[in-house]
């Protein structure tokens, strides 16, 4: 017999066809704890999926956040940085990282929707099939139960009859047999009554057998129709169910790997996205937009000149031509080494003078003037220390580091260098030019919809549309207006930027043919006051020009405000730098006060001024004029 079982066991396992309702007809316990734990196993991996999901949400909302935070901000800086190629290929970077975070979302969607939803139903459908079973299984093992007890039940009863049976038939026989007891003693007492009470003890005993036999035949059908009908039935719906079970697990997990199978290609297409980003980068053409963004457009400033304090430094010049190349080498000095620095600024920061002016005379005469007034003398700084004490100064670097006039950009962009300027008056004019476009197709549109109005009345007023059209059109007139006005600016600029272009390469070839070495060439540039100037073959003709070279270079900067008159109570010489001769009786424009260091600022004309001693003048303000000059 085992050898029969073990025989049919391995059969079973090799044919994959094992029946529960034969092989586990006595294992009823052990498969509700089975399928209870297979429902928790269920359960379980939902809940994994689920957690699974909840990780790639957060990922994905931590990338989003990522690429949000570095992504340019609008009106910053940070937008005007992503004209380089390695920033624009990390904006597309993080355009692509937000693509990719979209589809780790579409990962937890997926997830959500096609597995933990569906096996969350799917586990409320199980428990209750597998209530229903096990339901079925307990009634069929409480009927087989009931059934055996009435089993036992007439069994026993049938055992109490013929052991009844037995006892009267026992005390009939004794009293029959006993030798004692006369023939009236056995009528009297073995009456026709105990006879009868012992034929009915077997009568009963007779019928708790048939009862007995009845039981037993019912319980021996309903005990093989449970064993081999309902049990196998019922167990065979059980491992069906299991059976479903398992494979809707592994449904599961195959759309698990299908979730993210999906994806996969689109997060392929992002990353190859980032890696055409990234060789998308030029670092020539990266380097080539540092120039074109800080070009100025000026060039560099010309040799500093050796100054030789061991001879005279008086020439024999007349005076005025003296003063006008002294002033005219000074502007052109400063123009050279500070191209982006504003010049009255500059000339009145750097040609202040460093002493106290000298006493008034005692005497007008002559002999009084010969002797008395003197202009501060004083050896000259090298032009290092002078520029060392400018900078040193806060408030003066606070002026030098703005390029704009009275703090604030112009509209013509006249505050930057002349190559910047060009680059954004060109901005400029674009913006206008796309903003122009726009008005005019709106107004190409309403002209087709008043057209389209007066074919067909019924769709509209034509006359509703005008309004709007002459609204355009003033709208389309005043942009024209502004970008003819930009583009008078631009050609200035770029002539300007043509003509200086022009002016160095003549110079450039000059001084080639020439064949003169930077120290003479120094030496020729330097004027009366030991200040540098340019080439003095050109001074006469080109007088003006450089003069007001300056001034073009910065769209023609005002000069400083006249605040009132001056005379000349004594003449001045001035020979120092920042000083301006005068002569006794003469009429100067104040255009400085004295700021407590005894020297006053005037002009002579446009091109003349520097300072003069306040006690050598007779000073006369404007009213209105008079405390209103702000010092820049």
């Amino acid at each position: 017999m085992h050898s029969n079982r073990g025989l049919a066991r391995r059969n079973c396992l090799e044919t994959m066809n094992c029946s529960w309702g034969t092989e586990l007809w006595d294992q009823f316990d052990n498969l509700e704890k089975y399928t209870q734990w297979g429902i928790e196993f269920v359960e379980r991996y939902t809940k994994f999926v689920k957690e699974r999901s909840e990780i790639e949400l957060s990922y994905a909302k931590q990338i989003r956040n990522l690429s949000k935070k570095y992504q340019p901000k609008k009106n910053s800086r940070e937008e005007e940085e992503y004209k380089y190629t390695s920033c624009r290929a990390f904006l597309m970077t993080l355009n692509e990282l937000n693509d990719y975070a979209g589809q780790h979302e579409v990962i937890a969607e997926s997830l959500s929707s096609q597995i933990i939803s569906e096996l969350t139903r799917y586990i409320q459908e199980l428990k209750a099939e597998r209530k229903a079973h096990f339901h079925d299984g307990r009634r069929a093992q409480q009927h087989i139960e009931n059934s055996w007890k009435q089993l036992e039940s007439s069994k026993r009863r049938f055992e109490r009859d013929c052991k009844e049976a037995d006892r009267a038939q026992h005390y009939f026989d004794k009293m029959d047999a006993d030798i004692n007891v006369t023939k009236a003693d056995v009528e009297k007492r073995c009456s026709l009554k105990a006879k009868q009470q012992a034929q009915m003890r077997h009568q009963i005993a007779d019928d708790s057998k048939n009862e007995y036999l009845s039981y037993l035949q019912k319980f021996n059908k309903d005990q093989h129709e449970h064993y081999y009908t309902l049990i196998p039935h019922i167990f065979q719906r059980i491992q069906e169910m299991e059976e479903r079970r398992i494979e809707r697990i592994g449904e599961s997990m195959r759309c698990y790997s299908e979730v993210e199978r999906k994806v996969l290609p689109i997060i392929s297409k992002c990353l190859d996205g980032i890696t055409k980003a990234a060789e998308s980068i030029e670092p020539k053409m990266d380097t080539k937009q540092v120039v074109e963004t800080f070009k100025s457009g000026f060039e560099p400033p010309g040799d500093v000149e050796f100054e030789d304090y061991s001879v005279s430094m008086k020439r024999a010049v007349s005076e005025s031509s003296f003063l006008n190349a002294r002033g005219e080498s000074r502007r052109r000095s400063r123009s050279k080494l500070w191209p982006l620095i504003k010049r009255n600024k500059l000339m009145s920061l750097l040609a202040s003078p460093r002493q106290p002016p000298p006493p008034p005379p005692t005497s007008p005469s002559p002999e009084g003037l010969a002797n008395g007034p003197q202009s501060p003398q004083q050896p000259k700084e090298p032009l290092s220390q002078r520029l060392n004490d400018f900078m040193s100064s806060k408030h003066k670097m606070q002026c030098l580091r703005s390029l704009k006039r009275g703090g604030t950009g112009q509209e013509d962009y006249s505050h930057l260098p002349p190559e910047q300027r060009r680059k954004k008056l060109q901005a400029k004019l674009n913006d206008l030019s796309k903003d122009i476009q726009k008005e005019i197709d709106q107004r190409d549109a309403l002209t087709k919809m008043k057209e389209v109005y007066i074919k067909n009345p019924h769709m509209g007023d034509p006359n509703s549309v005008d309004p709007r059209l002459e609204e355009v059109q003033q709208s389309i007139e005043k942009l024209q207006l502004e970008a003819h006005k930009y583009e008078g600016w631009l050609t200035d600029v770029e002539r300007k930027l043509l003509e200086k272009g022009s002016t160095q390469r003549r110079q450039s070839a000059h001084f080639d043919s020439q064949g003169n070495t930077p120290n003479s060439c120094a030496q020729n540039r330097e004027s009366p006051d030991g200040s540098y100037t340019e080439d003095p073959s050109t001074e006469t003709v080109q007088f003006k020009s450089r003069s007001t070279e300056f001034d073009d270079e910065f769209d023609d900067e005002d000069p400083l405000p006249t605040i009132g008159t001056c005379k000349a109570l004594y003449p001045f010489e001035g020979q120092n730098e920042g000083t301006i001769p005068m002569a006794e009786g003469e009429m100067l424009y104040v255009i400085e006060e004295d700021k407590g260091d005894g020297w006053t600022r005037v002009r002579r004309n446009e091109d003349e001024e520097g300072y003069v001693p306040t006690s050598y003048i007779k000073l006369c303000f404007d009213a209105n004029s008079k405390g209103a000059m702000t010092y820049i």
